[in-house]
């Protein structure tokens, strides 16, 4: 790799909108991935995430402003740039009725690949996915986790330099997401930069360096996950149900014993530095709640301050 392709970012963005007739669904982004980093968009539905993917991945070009991919300019050189690329869709789309082996060879073909190599990158990824005794199996045969270890395979057969997840482990149990995070930061270890949207907030604590929050196609907040927690939330979180009608009129009476109160449909959260003396000096003052749960901000408290809403809104 020369000294210019290490140090040129993988993305860059400034100013860049999507618009759709009259609705602009992506509005002056500004984001610079650099090569190797693992970066996370995180929002709920219709925050712009999927529009700005798509951006990246080169299958939609920006309406306005300035987008760079491995320094292209993705108008002028999709082709190029999608070689390069591999992508992860929220669905999981083979031929069922085909075996793993030939999904991944079939797909393979797309890239011009010698028959050897790609049958050496079939069995290299069939291997890497945990999926080597499975590789002549239907894939209708296989488990939710299993197909999405193959849609990751499937993704790599190019040796993209560029990897872009969405929302990689939706709808699977814990064991098959985190044997999926371990595939994951094998891919990282590698040198392969990652793209991630995901709406699971341990995930994106665990697998992205940084992360911006979007809403209503603006970026809101960036940075690593744990200055973004320090910076837009307190320490701990007081979560207390009341059994009351109206959370938002206890909400105005418990404001004195929090630095911040957010009234959700069926609790109250208290932001606080410790929840232990928090919720000891409400009793002391009579309040009993029906339940209480103490725990440390997240990156969801994150996205709570900052526009008001729960990421699954």
């Amino acid at each position: 790799m020369s000294s210019e392709s290490g140090t040129t970012p993988v993305v860059r963005a400034r100013g860049v909108t999507k618009k759709f007739d009259e609705f602009e669904a992506v509005r002056g982004v500004d984001v610079t991935i650099s090569r190797g980093e693992s970066f996370g968009f995180l929002g709920p539905n219709g925050a712009g995430k999927t529009s700005t993917m798509r951006m990246v991945s080169a299958v939609s070009t920006p309406t306005s402003g300035s987008l760079e991919i491995f320094g292209l300019d993705p108008a002028n050189h999709g082709p190029e740039i999608r070689g390069r690329l591999g992508v992860v869709p929220q669905e999981d789309t083979f031929e069922l009725d085909l075996s793993l082996r030939l999904n991944l060879e079939m797909f393979g073909r797309y890239f011009d690949l010698p028959r050897r190599v790609l049958k050496e990158r079939t069995t290299e990824l069939l291997e890497f996915a945990h999926l080597s005794d499975r590789a002549d199996d239907k894939v209708d045969n296989l488990s939710g986790g299993m197909k999405r270890r193959l849609t990751i395979a499937r993704a790599l057969i190019n040796r993209p330099e560029l990897l872009i997840l969405d929302e990689p482990t939706t709808g699977l149990d814990p064991q098959a997401r985190h044997l999926l995070w371990e595939r994951l930061y094998r891919l990282k270890r590698d040198g392969v930069t990652l793209i991630i949207t995901t709406h699971y907030m341990d995930e994106a604590e665990q697998l992205c360096d940084r992360l911006v929050v979007m809403d209503h196609g603006r970026i809101v907040a960036e940075g690593p996950p744990a200055s973004l927690i320090s910076t837009h939330a307190s320490r701990e979180v007081l979560e207390l149900r009341l059994g009351v009608d109206d959370h938002a009129e206890a909400a105005d009476r418990l404001g004195e014993f929090a630095e911040r109160v957010e009234v959700l449909a069926d609790r109250v959260l208290l932001y606080v530095d410790s929840a232990d003396d928090t919720l000891g000096d409400l009793h002391r003052a009579g309040w009993r709640p029906e339940r209480t749960l103490q725990r440390r901000s997240s990156l969801e408290d994150v996205f709570l301050r900052l526009t008001g809403r729960t990421l699954e809104e």
